[in-house]
């Protein structure tokens, strides 16, 4: 087996035990150069085993080098959803990304405050002449616009190390067939002009509303199988790809 499967293989064990609902301490991995720390979960856990009902998600990822450098910037992550979710903005408002993509986070979430699906933050590593030096902002997730007839989100952050720099990244989410309902397509833009790499990011997802009459959530869940599976691509700067199949327990009711 090649280095690279190795290091695939390694990854994706990680990633299917964070996701799954691992540890009280979550889920700890090394891999060459690469320490990668995760742990996530939803609730509630118990859900109809028919109906849809709403959920909230959150989880958080480290990511370190041993040697105390950058780790690999991550450049793409495809996320494939179970059958059993469900994704619902109908009557949700939008936020079109050059709304805000020239905002902080304080502005951003007041002049798009209804479209705010999630929270969080996320940190990284910047190389300066002085070495490499944390930056850190707040970040947003806001239902977007459709593009292409394809419903999305967008992913608002801002930092200042080295320059101020505010990116405002569209996720387009796509319906699919099968035993998953949607694909999320994340592109990582390169960070601080390429200086900057990936080292933390948590988030909170949820947002139940009013539309046409009805109690909505922007994410539902049920549990059919007992099981709500998610599949993973994440390709790394330096080629390392993470492929996984995660499997989440449910208790249906």
């Amino acid at each position: 087996m090649s280095h690279a499967a190795l290091k695939r293989i390694g990854l994706a064990l990680l990633v299917a035990m964070a996701l799954a609902g691992g540890s009280a301490s979550g889920a700890l991995v090394e891999v060459d150069n690469l320490v990668l720390r995760a742990d996530g979960g939803f609730k509630p856990q118990s859900l109809p085993r028919r109906s849809f009902a709403p959920i909230e998600f959150q989880g958080h990822v480290d990511l370190s080098a041993k040697d105390g450098g950058k780790p690999s910037p991550l450049k793409q992550a495809l996320i494939d959803f179970d059958r059993d979710g469900r994704l619902s903005v109908a009557g949700l408002p939008t936020c079109a990304p050059e709304t805000i993509d020239d905002l902080g986070t304080e502005e951003a979430r007041r002049v798009c405050k209804g479209a705010i699906v999630g929270t969080g933050h996320v940190e990284a590593l910047v190389s300066t002449n002085a070495g490499d030096v944390p930056a850190r902002s707040e970040l947003t997730v806001f239902n977007g616009p459709r593009l292409e007839g394809l419903p999305t989100a967008v992913l608002h952050a801002r930092t200042t190390v080295p320059a101020m720099q505010t990116y405002a990244i569209v996720v387009p989410i796509e319906q699919r067939r099968g035993g998953f309902r949607y694909r999320a397509r994340i592109e990582l833009p390169p960070l601080a002009g390429g200086l900057g790499a990936l080292t933390h990011i948590d988030v909170k997802i949820g947002r139940r509303y009013r539309a046409g009459g009805k109690a909505r959530s922007y994410v539902s869940a049920r549990c059919s199988d007992n099981v709500l599976q998610t599949r993973g691509r994440f390709t790394f700067e330096d080629a390392t790809v993470v492929d996984g199949l995660v499997e989440k327990f449910c208790h249906s009711k």
